[in-house]
């Protein structure tokens, strides 16, 4: 995932915000004041009072309750390439908010400050007042990103609906282990969505990061059926997942439902637990190369270099131009191409807004 702006203020460092304000969608409850959480893959049996593998949903008596609703622990402008989506809204800014806690355990993890604890200061936020904010701050869109905003569904939900009911998009970053039910209600309100799809190895994802291949794939699937805008990215860790029949599966899955899904080859550095070396620039250029076997647009994430470069496919004039995060967008015009007219695969914004 991206990395992160603090914001100041909060509440400061805390186990467990006092008193509880909302209760969970997504769970059963069992005899013995057990509940079983619903929401993704895991499929947590919590006795009374015990958190589930994510620590921020925890069973009261059975009842299930979310005592970090609306809990932030960053809120920040970013551009919207950052998250990374590359055809949608692209130069834009996105109002960012980021949580505590996930229902994975990546050992790579970039912020697992946030992601592998719930001691981050937070400060807390409510729908309304998020969307408010996003329009003070001229934002057409509200991301939740930074750690795993499924596992705040209830939160990111009234959020979403908060937004667009003034005229905000809203954008989703995951690692897309989302139960079908908590899939269907986020995307239906999603406007533009990035999956990590981490690697194309089913026992890896299970053993190495707690997480379930396809789980992954079905999130993907339902975004693309939902119409969602769907993006994806894919960390490649030297000896983990950085071999081109892994790759290329990734690859082969997109094009199956679409060959202009656009695919973010990025490359890992040493954080959290692991200490295996960064990825070489060689290898993301390499297995962005075997990507493109399959998929249209393919870009490499985290290596400096040549500009990253979005051509139209009918006449090959240069749509978008991105080095960092400049970005130079003048080869489109209200999602044409601005040379020879042709509909290009992007989610614009009418022009004059730039």
């Amino acid at each position: 995932m991206s990395s992160r702006k603090k914001s100041s203020g909060g509440i400061g460092r805390n186990a467990v915000p006092a008193t509880p304000t909302a209760v969970a969608r997504y769970f059963d409850r069992l005899p013995g004041g057990f509940a079983r959480c619903a929401l993704c893959h895991r499929r947590c049996l919590l006795s009374p009072g015990s958190f589930g593998a994510c620590r921020v949903r925890r069973n009261a008596g059975g009842t299930l309750e979310l005592p970090f609703y609306g809990m932030a622990s960053a809120v920040s402008i970013d551009p919207i390439e950052k998250k990374p989506l590359y055809h949608f809204l692209p130069g834009s800014s996105t109002y960012s908010v980021g949580y505590v806690g996930c229902n994975l355990r990546c050992p790579f993890c970039q912020n697992f400050s946030i992601s592998q604890s719930t001691d981050a200061p937070v400060q807390r936020l409510d729908p309304a007042g998020l969307a408010e904010s996003a329009l003070r701050a001229s934002c057409p869109s509200i991301s939740h990103t930074y750690s795993e905003p499924i596992v705040h569904a209830e939160f990111v939900e009234a959020s979403m609906r908060a937004a667009r009911a003034v005229g905000l998009k809203n954008v989703l970053v995951t690692n897309g282990c989302a139960g079908a039910d908590a899939a269907s209600s986020l995307l239906s309100l999603c406007d533009a969505v990035n999956v990590d799809i981490k690697c194309w190895d089913a026992d890896f994802y299970h053993d190495e990061l707690g997480g379930d291949l396809e789980t992954v794939k079905a999130f993907a699937e339902t975004a693309f059926r939902f119409g969602t805008h769907l993006e994806v990215t894919t960390l490649i860790v030297p000896g983990k997942n950085d071999d081109d029949a892994q790759v290329d599966s990734i690859a082969a899955f997109l094009a199956s439902l679409s060959p202009d899904i656009p695919l973010h080859i990025s490359a890992y550095r040493p954080m959290y637990r692991y200490a295996v070396p960064a990825t070489p620039p060689r290898t993301v250029r390499r297995l962005v190369e075997t990507a493109k076997r399959r998929l249209r647009y393919v870009y490499a994430g985290n290596v400096s270099g040549a500009p990253s470069i979005t051509e139209c496919r009918d006449c090959g004039s240069v749509l978008v131009s991105r080095r960092g995060y400049a970005v130079d967008r003048s080869g489109l015009a209200g999602g044409r191409c601005a040379s020879c007219g042709a509909v290009v695969p992007m989610v614009d914004l009418p022009k004059e807004i730039f």
